[in-house]
Formats: structure tokens, sequence, C-alpha cells
């Protein structure tokens, strides 16, 4: 094709890095100005501002990872406490998932959509026997929010309701239904009108959850769920009451309503169990799941239902509920297929545990050396957040941190809340390493806010 010989050449360079294991300087310079000009002119120019890798320091291009650390192009390597909003949590490019997912690729990646692929089939009962209760049914999808969107349109079919119950400062995706579930005004302002049968209640509060669904079923509205995070991520690691999802539970079940469990960040032993609602003692009727789901290195999310929600009319329609082209592809599957082997082997869960605790337990210290920076830790598991006084003081200590090489990241779209989600593969060492440098980091944050 005579008109593209140019993006040939072009391409040919950039696959030549891919390649190589050696990139020369000159290369490593030039790759570093061509992506800060092709970020700003083909994929976001706001993205520039909104890292700090860009906006506080000369552009940083990842490009490798191991372990619980990210590399950059030059070979600075960096504590990553963010892991991919909970990505990581068997580790960066985890040799045993890694072999399992080439082990795939070298007989077959996709699947033709005709005959039936084992694979699915497989992953399907794991994800049952290692989920609680009697959850049993998995639809696979590729990102969180279409998890989510899935779980909505389950909950219709299923229960014939047309209204769904979530909380203030939710985050179940940014597509639209799930956005719509969203408890936060700057996600959801720019697409209002969205999904219009949807009520907001406070979270953590079980008797105004029960007002909403009995005043909507007072008026003739049909509930089909409530959805919710066991654990709130991006509102700042809040963590309800003690018996709120039981007693959330029990209304959903005098009302006829289903319960629908996100946790596509808290699921995979990030807060210390396989799941955070087995800490709850609860069942839920949906529960979703992603994020650690693929092991860090596939893209691979789903939700398992029970089965009384698997109705007639998606048995007799299999492709009612959605047929994504790459859901429960092949190389994805086998990529979670070795995650769960190697988190029950490794009891990652207990790993996020323990790691978990000894964090807290360093950041609990610097909230008494702190006072006037800090006002909050809190979390469970390696699902971690501290709350400063202010967002610029979040952002100060964040960007110390970064220059210290420990990735961090805010919540809500602003630096108040930092949270902490390593790989459960971190090191007790690294774990020292990141409360030394932040404590750094607050002295000096202290010093410039006399």
């Amino acid at each position: 094709m005579k008109q593209f010989e140019e993006t040939s050449k072009y391409l040919e360079r950039i696959l030549g890095y891919i390649h190589s294991d050696n990139i020369s300087d000159a290369d490593k310079e030039l790759m570093t100005k061509e992506t800060v000009h092709h970020f700003d002119n083909y994929v976001s120019p706001g993205w520039l501002k909104y890292r700090k890798s860009v906006s506080t320091n000369a552009a940083l291009l990842e490009w490798t990872d191991h372990d619980s650390s990210v590399v950059d192009l030059y070979g600075e390597d960096f504590i990553d406490c963010l892991g991919g909003f909970g990505i990581y949590t068997c580790g960066h490019r985890n040799e045993y998932i890694v072999d399992t997912v080439k082990a795939q690729l070298g007989h077959q990646a996709l699947h033709s959509q005709e005959l039936l692929d084992p694979l699915r089939g497989y992953l399907a009962k794991a994800v049952s026997e290692i989920t609680p209760g009697d959850l049993q049914y998995c639809f696979f999808t590729n990102g969180g929010a279409e998890a989510n969107e899935m779980a909505l349109k389950l909950a219709r079919i299923a229960t014939g309701g047309r209204w769904f119950v979530s909380t203030v400062n939710a985050f179940h995706g940014k597509s639209m239904g799930a956005v719509s579930m969203g408890g936060k005004s700057t996600y959801r302002t720019p697409y209002t009108p969205m999904v219009q049968q949807v009520v907001h209640v406070e979270y953590g509060n079980a008797e105004d959850a029960k007002k909403a669904i009995r005043n909507l079923i007072a008026v003739g509205e049909k509930v089909a769920a409530f959805i919710v995070e066991p654990v709130q991520g991006e509102a700042g690691i809040i963590i309800p009451p003690e018996g709120y999802l039981k007693e959330i539970r029990a209304i959903c079940d005098e009302y006829g309503v289903a319960l629908i469990c996100d946790e596509i960040q808290t699921g995979m032993g990030r807060t210390g169990h396989m799941f955070r609602c087995e800490g709850e003692g609860i069942v839920p009727d949906i529960l979703t799941f992603g994020k650690a789901f693929g092991g860090g290195i596939m893209p691979i999310t789903g939700l398992i239902c029970r089965p009384h929600m698997w109705t007639q009319e998606l048995v007799d329609n299999p492709w009612l509920l959605g047929s994504p082209t790459f859901g429960g592809n092949p190389v994805c599957c086998s990529a979670a297929l070795a995650t769960i082997k190697y988190m029950i082997d490794h009891d990652i869960p207990g790993e996020c545990a323990k790691k978990g605790a000894i964090i807290k337990e360093g950041l609990d210290k610097l909230k008494e050396k702190y006072p006037d920076l800090i006002d909050d830790v809190r979390g469970i598991g390696l699902m971690l957040a501290v709350e400063f006084k202010t967002s610029e003081i979040g952002y100060e200590v964040a960007k110390g941190m970064f220059a210290r090489k420990v990735i961090t990241a805010g919540t809500l779209v602003n630096a108040k809340c930092v949270r902490f989600e390593p790989a459960a593969v971190i090191t007790e060492d690294q774990i020292a390493k990141v409360i030394e440098r932040m404590d750094a980091s607050l002295a000096d944050t202290r010093a410039a806010m006399k």
C-alpha cells in the first residue's frame, strides 16, 4: 500500500524498540520527546497535566516492570504503591502467570466464536469455587465498567425491576450505565441525563437504603438492584460500619431486590479475603470482579451470579445479556486461571492482610508525627489511604514521594486522600523504604507550608 509507506517505515523503528533489549541513549531521548508530543497531539493534551510524572518532573516513560516495581526508560526503579489501582496484586509480570500466557499463545490466542472454548468453562468452574455461597453462573467481559453494565442488565432481566439504588460517592466505572450508578458529580454532570431510574443513598446507612426502596415500591415502582462496593475505593477507601452489608442483604431479601457487590477492586485477595463480601458474611446475588483477576498480565473481568438470577429467558437466548467479541477469550482466561492458582498456592489474601497491617502501622505512626498534615489513616489489607488536611498538602506529599521514586495516587480526582495499593509481593524492606520516604516528604511539605 504505497500511500502508507512512510507509516510502515515509522512503525519499523517503533517495533525495533519493542524487540530491542538495549535502546541507545539517543533513541531514549527521541522516544521521550516523541511521546510527549504524541500525547499532546494524538492522545489527550490534558493527560500531560494530569500525570505528575510529566507535570512536576521531566517526562518519564515507563518501559519495564517486575515484582513490586515500575522501571522507567533509563532504568530508574520506582516502588509501586499504586498498583495500577489494584491490578498488580500478584506483582508486575508475575513469572508463573506470564509463562502460562506464553504457553497459551503457543497454540491459540482468541476463539472462533463458534466452537466451544474449554478455558472459559474451566475458569467459570474455578470462579464458582473461590466465591462464597451458591454463586454459580459466570459471564466474562473485558473491563470493570463492562462487567457492571452486564450486572445491571442481568438484574433487570432477572427481577423485572427497572429502578436501581446506588450510594453517594460510589464508583462503578465510566460507561453510561456504570457512571449513572456513580455517586460523584464530577463524573456524572457532563453526561446528564443518563439512566434515569437511579436513586442514590448515603453509603454505610442501611436505613437510608431501606427507605429509598420502600418509598419506590410504595409509589408503584419495582426496584431491580442495590449496587454497592464492600469498600468504596475511589471515594477514598471508605469502610462501612460493621454489619452494614448484612443489613443491606436482609433489606434486599425483604423487598425482592437483587444485591450487586462490585468487587472489581476489593476482590481477588486485596482486602485479606479472596472477596470482601466473605469478610462481611454475605452472599450477593451478583458479584462483579476484575482488576487483579487477570494477574496484572491480561485484561479480563466479569460477573458471577446465583442460579435463580439466570432465568429461563437467558437459557432460551444465551446472547441476550451480551456477546462481547473478546470476552472470555482463551489467552485472557489462561491468565486468570494461573492467577487463581497462584493466589491459592501463595495465600495472596493472607499476604495482603499481613503486609497491609505493616504498612498501616507505619502510616499510623506518621499520622502521630504529623498531626498538622494528616487527618486520617484507614483501610483494610492492601487497600489503604491517607487523608490529608487539604488537597494541596496531599499533592505536595505525593509529589515528594514520586521524586523519591515511590508511586502513589489520589482519589476523587484530587490529592486530599492518597491511596496505597501495592502488590502482595512487596517486601518488608520495600515497605520500610516507603514509610521512610514518606516521612521525608512529609517533613519537606511541613517546612514548605510554614
